[in-house]
C-alpha cells in the first residue's frame, strides 16, 4: 500500500495490515482507490525515515511490466523485495485500426463528392524523434505510470530494460554472417522471381503449375498483415479470388496438411519486435525527464537474473529482476497480486458515430456529465432490489436517462439509477482490473542463499 505524509509527500510503503491498523485507528484517510493509499493525518516526512524505492520497467509490445522495489541489507546479504506490480496493457492496436478508419472515411467522402476536409500536403515534415500515434501511445503511457509511481512512492532511481532486437537474422531464423547481412534475401532477385522458386513454381494453396500467378498476402492486410516477402505466397486466381480477405486458417479448413505445410514455409510477423527496436531510445530519454537517475539494461542480463532466481516468465517477473542482481543478491519477496492498468483512453471529441458505412448513426450529447457521474468513473452500487440486489464496484457508463451501466469484475450491470451509486474515483484514462502472479518455479532459488544454488560438481572443494 502507498502512503502520503499530512502534506501529500511520498513516504514508504507498507503492508495491507499495517494500513488497516492506521485506518482503525483513525491516523490516516483513504486518499485514493486504485492503486490503494493511504494518508496519514499526523505525520510529516521530515519526521520520517525514508530508505527510498526503485521502479524497474520490462516494456513489451502489447504490455509492459512495472515494479517498486526495496533492496535490503540483512546478515551480509541484499534482499529484493518486490512491492508492487503492475501489468500495462497498450492500445496500440486500436489506435491504428481507428486512424486507418477515420483515412477510410475521409477517402470515401472526397470520393463521393460530399462535403469533406482536404487532404493535407504530402511535403510536410515531421519533427526530430517523431513516432507514430500507435508507437508514441506506448511511450508516453509509460511514462504516464511510472510519473504516477513517483507521486506516490519515494522513487530514487529508475531501471528499464532496453533490447535490440535483430530482425534480419530473425527472419532468416539463424545466424548470419557479416556479408548476409550486406546482401540480404532479395538479393540478385526480383520479388516475383523469388517467390517462385522458393514455392518450386506452384500455388502455394492447390499446387497447381504452369499457369499465370498472382502475389496473395498469406495473413490478409485487412486482418494486420504486412508487406514482407515471408507474408507473399504465388497463387493462382481462382484460388486467389477464392481466399479473398478470409484468413488462411479459414480458407483452408478441412485440409491441415495443406494448411500446416504453408505455415511452417510461412514466418511470424515482426511487428512486436519492430515496435521494440523504434521505442526503446525514446523511452528511455523519456524516464529521463522525471529528474531520477535511469539506467538501461540488457534482456540477457533480465533472462539470466530470472532464472538464477527461479521465477516464471512473465513482465511483471522480469520487471522485478530487471538491473544489476550481484551474487549476494536474492529475491526475496515477489507481489501476489499484479495490478492490471488497461489504456482506456479519456473519452472522444467525435459526436457522431458512423455505421460501417459511414452514415451517421447517433449523436452522443455535448454534456459528458450525467448527475455528478461521468463515463469511466470507478463507483460503488448499492442495489436494494431485482436479480442484482447487493453492493457492487466497477466503470459506469453514463446515460442522460439517468439509469447507467456498471462494468464490474463478473460481467455488466444495466440499468441502475444514478440514485444508487456513490463515487469512489474519477476516471484518469486507465480501467483496473487484478490478477494472481505465476508462482515461483521451485522455492530453493528464491530462498536460499545465492552460494547454495550452484550445481554440487561446480562448487569449490
Amino acid at each position: 500500500m502507498f502512503v502520503l505524509d499530512r502534506q501529500g509527500l511520498p513516504l514508504m510503503p507498507c503492508q495491507p495490515a499495517r494500513a488497516r491498523q492506521l485506518l482503525d485507528s483513525r491516523r490516516a484517510r483513504v486518499a485514493r482507490a486504485v492503486p490503494f493509499t493511504i494518508r496519514l493525518t499526523d505525520r510529516l516526512l521530515a519526521d520520517s525515515a525514508v530508505d527510498g524505492v526503485a521502479v524497474r520497467v520490462d516494456p513489451g509490445a502489447t504490455s509492459t511490466g512495472l515494479a517498486v522495489t526495496h533492496d535490503l541489507q540483512r546478515a551480509g546479504a541484499v534482499l529484493r523485495r518486490g512491492l508492487f506490480a503492475i501489468e500495462l496493457a497498450h492500445r496500440g492496436t486500436t489506435i491504428r485500426t481507428r486512424l486507418a478508419n477515420r483515412a477510410a472515411f475521409r477517402r470515401r467522402r472526397r470520393s463521393a463528392n460530399l462535403r469533406y476536409r482536404s487532404p493535407r500536403s504530402a511535403n510536410r515534415g515531421r519533427p526530430s524523434g517523431w513516432l507514430p500515434p500507435s508507437l508514441r501511445h506506448r511511450v508516453d503511457s509509460s511514462l504516464s505510470v511510472v510519473r504516477r509511481l513517483c507521486r506516490l512512492a519515494p522513487v530514487r532511481e529508475v531501471h528499464v530494460e532496453s533490447t535490440a532486437f535483430d530482425l534480419q537474422a530473425m527472419a532468416a531464423g539463424r545466424p548470419l554472417t557479416s556479408l548476409e547481412y550486406q546482401q540480404g534475401t532479395l538479393f540478385g532477385y526480383e520479388v516475383r522471381q523469388y517467390l517462385l522458386e522458393r514455392w518450386n513454381h506452384r500455388c502455394a494453396f492447390c499446387g497447381a503449375g504452369r499457369v499465370p500467378f498472382q502475389i496473395d498476402h498469406i495473413r490478409p492486410r485487412s486482418s494486420g498483415g504486412s508487406n514482407r516477402i515471408s507474408n507473399l505466397a504465388p497463387a493462382c486466381a481462382a484460388c486467389n479470388r477464392a481466399k479473398a480477405a478470409r484468413s488462411v486458417e479459414e480458407f483452408l479448413t478441412g485440409r491441415q496438411d495443406v494448411l500446416d505445410r504453408l505455415l511452417s514455409q510461412a514466418q511470424a510477423p515482426l511487428r512486436g519486435a519492430t515496435a521494440m527496436n523504434v521505442t526503446r531510445n525514446a523511452l528511455t530519454s523519456s524516464l529521463g525527464g522525471l529528474g531520477r537517475p535511469v539506467h538501461a539494461w540488457s534482456g540477457g542480463r533480465t533472462a539470466h537474473n530470472r532464472h538464477r532466481s527461479g521465477l516464471p516468465k512473465s513482465h511483471t517477473l522480469d520487471a522485478l529482476t530487471v538491473g544489476a542482481l550481484a551474487p549476494d543478491t536474492r529475491i526475496a519477496r515477489h507481489p501476489e497480486i499484479v495490478l492490471r492498468m488497461t489504456c482506456s483512453g479519456r473519452g472522444t471529441h467525435q459526436r457522431t458515430v458512423p455505421d460501417r458505412n459511414g452514415f451517421p448513426r447517433l449523436t452522443r450529447p455535448r454534456n459528458k456529465h450525467v448527475h455528478g457521474f461521468a463515463t469511466g468513473d470507478l463507483v460503488r452500487a448499492r442495489i436494494p432490489t431485482g436479480k442484482h440486489r447487493g453492493r457492487h464496484t466497477g466503470r459506469v457508463a453514463v446515460r442522460t436517462s439517468g439509469r447507467f451501466d456498471i462494468r464490474t469484475s463478473t460481467g455488466l450491470i444495466q440499468g441502475v439509477s444514478h440514485h444508487h451509486l456513490r463515487l469512489v474515483q474519477r476516471a484518469d484514462g486507465f480501467g483496473y482490473t487484478t490478477r494472481a502472479e505465476e508462482p515461483p518455479v521451485t522455492l530453493t532459488p528464491l530462498l536460499a542463499p545465492a552460494r547454495a544454488r550452484i550445481h554440487p560438481s561446480r562448487r569449490p572443494q
